[in-house]
């Protein structure tokens, strides 16, 4: 008797497909063919074939799974056991194209049939993958659904139609309130001991819809409205189709301490010396709801000020632009929540006020309105509402301008006579406060503007709602971490759901987990 090696004999090399495609493709790289090809033909011919190649892989392993076991009895959340076991297949979608998933079922009479290798996949409920959800996610924040469907089709190999497309996203956005839930558990942790100014700042931006969901006043008016050409709105008939959507940020800052002529320099670049640099937000945070009351967005705003400063030591600090709704909100929220907060009116708008007030007395563009607005707006930043408004009505009235004319002057000054309390600006510059709602404008601008304003579109409320949500995302950076938090949300609801206690069984395959220890040498027996 002796000993000797033999090769056992394999089973079925399910990496065979694609290894003899990597093969083909290697030898047509050192082909004569190839080197007569430029760097972009050779891009393209890798992205073909390299998908295919990669999709050929992904089903290797999917069939190499497919024969996984339960160790354990398998029971149902009903807690009734499966015991009749059944093989079935289904189709998935990816972004390298089209596989089947072989698995085995196990159900028992008059019971849903559970496929444990789903789970443990975590396959989503419909036919196309977490990778397409995301891609056509990430691309409808970017333009049309129609261009999100030639993006699928060009650059994943993905044939999905416009309205699985926007079924796709709409289920993207569904963990949005859930995931920031937990981030408020998680913030006293995750920014340690951030900026001692907390900034929370709010506006409304209009979105046209579709007139089945527009707000029941604006339904009303619009059902009102006549119309005095059957191919297309007059100038005036466009009101009424839109519906607010309530803007929000919060962010920590630190101090930034300025002068009132630090400003004023600042407004002439030319003179200005360099600038200092400025502390930048921290944990910013922007998002925007069509289907929330603004009431709810504010509320959700001072809930996430509060997971920043638990204890109350920051100083928060309310942007506005002086929307007399938007200012009773944030008072209510204030109160509601106990918290003490300096309201500050946007210098920005009354920029603008000061402006249309300028060009009642000078010319448009012109260096007496420019000199004019600089030296009120010095006034201003120093402490001194009172005089900006006695000079603004007093100019007016010095020059007989007629009611109509002097009109954008009252306008001004009653602006800032409704608000003075909040135009404290010498106090917030040596207290460091942000006086400006840039980051506001700029979250109306990125999240809504850029988006839901393309021309002819009209948007239904769970459309917008899944956009506005997705683009809040990709605004705040948050994108990375709420998908993680959206596939663990679908596990729990399509999967661990359907299982005794929530808990999706442990699988084991036959057979060697390494193809290099099947093929390698072993020793048998031999008379």
């Amino acid at each position: 008797m002796r000993l000797a090696t033999a090769r056992a004999a394999p089973p079925a090399d399910r990496f065979a497909e694609a290894e003899a495609t990597l093969s083909v493709l290697v030898n047509r790289l050192q082909s004569e063919e190839t080197t007569r090809m430029s760097h972009s033909d050779l891009e393209s011919l890798l992205e073909q074939q390299g998908r295919e190649l990669m999709r050929q892989l992904l089903q290797a392993h999917l069939d190499w799974r497919a024969d996984a076991k339960s160790t354990k009895p398998v029971v149902g959340a009903d807690g009734v056991e499966r015991t009749h076991q059944r093989s079935g297949t289904r189709d998935l979608e990816t972004l390298l194209g089209t596989v089947q998933v072989t698995r085995d079922g196990l159900g028992a009479r008059g019971r849903e049939t559970l496929f444990p290798l789903d789970a443990e996949l975590n396959l989503p409920a419909e036919r196309y993958s977490f990778g397409i959800r995301r891609r056509a996610a990430e691309e409808a924040t970017k333009g049309a659904f129609d261009e999100v469907v030639k993006v699928l089709g060009t650059h994943a190999s993905a044939a999905v139609a416009k309205r699985q497309v926007e079924e796709v996203v709409r289920r993207a956005a569904q963990d949005f309130d859930s995931y920031y839930l937990e981030r408020r558990l998680a913030w006293p942790t995750e920014t340690g001991v951030s900026s001692t100014i907390l900034v929370l700042t709010f506006d409304g931006k209009g979105v046209p819809m579709r007139p089945a969901d527009l707000r029941p006043a604006t339904q009303a008016a619009a059902s009102r409205r006549q119309r005095k050409l059957t191919t297309r709105l007059s100038k005036g008939e466009k009101r009424h189709a839109k519906r607010i959507a309530q803007v929000a940020a919060v962010y920590t800052i630190a101090p930034f301490v300025r002068t009132a002529e630090d400003l004023i320099r600042e407004l002439r670049p030319d003179k200005a010396p360099p600038p200092r640099a400025r502390p930048r937000p921290e944990g910013k945070r922007v998002w925007a709801s069509l289907a929330k009351e603004p009431e709810e967005v504010i509320d959700d705003a001072f809930l996430d000020g509060a997971s920043r400063d638990p204890t109350r030591r920051k100083r928060w600090v309310v942007l506005l632009d002086g929307h007399p709704d938007q200012l009773a909100r944030v008072r209510a929220a204030a109160k509601r929540h106990r918290v003490k907060v300096t309201i500050v009116l946007d210098l920005i708008h009354v920029l603008e006020y000061l402006w249309k007030a300028a060009y009642v007395f000078y010319p448009e563009g012109s260096s007496e309105a420019e000199g004019w607005v600089t030296e009120r707006l010095l006034w201003l930043l120093c402490g001194d509402a009172g005089q900006v408004i006695a000079s603004v009505r007093r100019t007016a009235t010095c020059r007989g301008l007629t009611a109509a004319a002097r009109k954008p002057a009252d306008t001004c000054a009653d602006y800032i006579e409704r608000y003075k309390a909040y135009t404290q600006y010498d106090a917030y510059l040596k207290a460091g406060l942000p006086i400006a709602t840039g980051v506001i404008e700029g979250a109306c601008r990125h999240v809504i503007r850029d988006r839901m304003e393309i021309t002819g579109a009209r948007w239904s409320l769970e459309g917008a709602e899944a956009i506005l949500r997705l683009r809040s995302l990709r605004a705040s950076g948050d994108l990375d971490a709420y998908w993680r938090h959206h596939e663990q949300r679908e596990l729990e609801r399509n999967h661990a759901a359907r299982y005794a206690n929530g808990k999706i069984p442990s699988l084991t395959r036959s057979g060697p987990t390494s193809r290099r220890k099947a093929n390698g040498p072993r020793l048998r027996m031999v008379k």
